[in-house]
């Protein structure tokens, strides 16, 4: 069965006007936070050659996805990058997943709020709010690829936080 990890970006800086909320970066709170979930993460998740990362473009995010791809052993060279989870409406994010294909099987996707909650909300028709750092894990319904994933075929398995 397919399973899909929404990791919100980790903890940035605040937002201030000398600098452009696409560019802001990690925090060492947030980083150090991220390192641990991604520890709690590296106990549930295989990685293998039918494992795709996913990430925003933005600093916060990519920078999010580097360092759970270190503690997971996924190389940072893969994780494709792109501006489309930037800001996004869930269904946007959505569209990003339906591309992805079926050569993989486990999909995690770094980017941002409300997207990604809504998001785990509309696949599983759960009520939850990730945090900074937090992974929402779901699992596909059985034969469902991610470019079949829609509202209602994901079951939540948990949330690392």
């Amino acid at each position: 069965m397919a399973t899909l990890y929404l990791v919100r970006h980790a903890k940035a800086e605040e937002h201030s006007f000398s600098k452009e909320d696409f560019y802001r970066d990690l925090q060492k709170k947030g980083k150090d936070r991220a390192h641990r979930i991604a520890e709690e993460l590296k106990e549930i998740i295989q990685i293998d050659t039918k494992t795709l990362a996913i990430s925003s473009t933005a600093n916060r995010a990519i920078q999010t996805a580097e360092i759970f791809c270190s503690v997971l052993g996924y190389k940072l060279e893969n994780i494709q990058q792109t501006k489309d989870i930037y800001e996004a409406h869930f269904t946007d994010i959505l569209k990003v997943i339906n591309n992805v294909s079926t050569n993989y099987d486990k999909l995690l996707v770094f980017g941002h709020n409300p997207g990604l909650s809504n998001l785990t909300n509309y696949l599983s028709h759960s009520e939850i709010e990730l945090a900074t750092s937090n992974v929402s894990i779901l699992e596909l319904e059985q034969g469902l690829t991610f470019e079949m994933l829609a509202g209602g075929t994901a079951n939540l398995l948990g949330l690392l936080k």
